[in-house]
């Protein structure tokens, strides 16, 4: 017992997790940490994962962006993704020659589901010679159909060059209509979007701020793109996970309200401990399929493997790689 509350990641999490607790989670982390070195093996954690994954286990922790980019340059022989499928399907697209594990398999995703390469090929189709932008929140087929990837970071960024090089003042941006609307009123770029959403982020509102802002009139709030234009609009900066964390780390807020995945707000707050959060937040179920166990599992039993048709992943490689191109 006392060597796992000697553990240096205890520290950051002894206000969040208690000691009983942090004595059966660490003989997992101390398992995994041991397999990784074995099989060769890094874990990239997204900022919604778990406390104990995000700082027990993970190598790499961020973004969809910055994971994106961790593992194009990863000399790891194996990638384990603490995060949902598309984000392994992205790592392996990267790493056609590595192996990617997803932990567990069912960890989907609302918005990756909620368009098919057919209905990006209709898109195709309806507005010829308009870029079509997908969010990294699709899967590889859908990928493999569109012109560039973009993340919540770098959307407007993604929009405006992919526009420019095409010569036209309009792009179809998929599939969350509500990030394609709060990129909208950051760019003169015209956007067609898909009806989208994600099941977290689409059940905040305006209202929840106005609560939370009578409750703490001294609070930040600090919102996702993938909320609805109107939570947007009542925040006082949005932006993604990684926008989100580096603004609490920059400006040092006294009180923060994060409108989005409940765990963003423990892990941020591991790193800001002088920062009070409120926590209006909500669970994605996909995120929280994945556990220490099942990490410690995938590299015990090498599974579950990551594999994408060779012909699909080098079509859907070049939206991802004119995403990660642009400066």
């Amino acid at each position: 017992m006392m060597d796992a509350l000697a553990d240096p990641v205890y520290a950051k999490l002894a206000q969040h997790v208690p000691p009983g607790e942090w004595v059966l989670m660490h003989e997992a982390i101390s398992a995994i940490r041991t397999l990784k070195r074995e099989r060769d093996a890094i874990v990239l954690a997204h900022n919604y994962q778990t406390p104990a994954i995000y700082h027990g286990v993970a190598d790499i922790v961020g973004d969809s962006l910055a994971l994106a980019r961790e593992a194009m340059t990863t000399r790891a022989a194996v990638i384990v993704v603490a995060g949902v499928h598309f984000m392994a399907e992205t790592a392996k697209i990267l790493n056609p020659a590595k192996t990617v594990l997803i932990p567990d398999s069912r960890a989907g995703c609302s918005l990756a589901e909620s368009i098919t390469a057919a209905d990006v090929r209709m898109l195709r189709d309806r507005h010829p010679g308009i870029p079509l932008i997908a969010y990294v929140n699709t899967s590889a087929a859908v990928k493999a159909e569109v012109d560039y990837c973009c993340t919540s970071a770098n959307a407007r960024k993604v929009v405006e060059h992919a526009a420019t090089q095409a010569g036209t003042d309009t792009v179809i941006m998929l599939p969350d209509r509500f990030l394609a609307a709060n990129t909208a009123r950051e760019t003169q770029v015209k956007i067609i979007a898909w009806d989208g959403a994600c099941e977290v982020h689409e059940r905040f509102t305006a209202h929840d701020i106005a609560q939370v802002r009578a409750q703490f009139p001294d609070v930040t709030v600090l919102a996702h793109p993938e909320c609805p234009e109107a939570v947007v609009a009542a925040s006082d900066f949005a932006g993604s996970t990684a926008a989100l964390a580096d603004y609490v780390a920059r400006h040092r807020p006294a009180r923060v309200a994060l409108i989005t995945e409940c765990s963003m707000a423990d892990n941020i707050a591991a790193a800001n401990p002088a920062t009070q959060f409120v926590k209006p937040c909500n669970l994605c179920p996909h995120m929280k399929r994945i556990t220490l166990g099942n990490i410690r599992h995938a590299l015990e039993t090498m599974t579950e493997q990551v594999a994408i048709e060779p012909a699909l992943a080098t079509r859907a490689r070049i939206a991802v790689e004119r995403m990660l191109a642009i400066p």
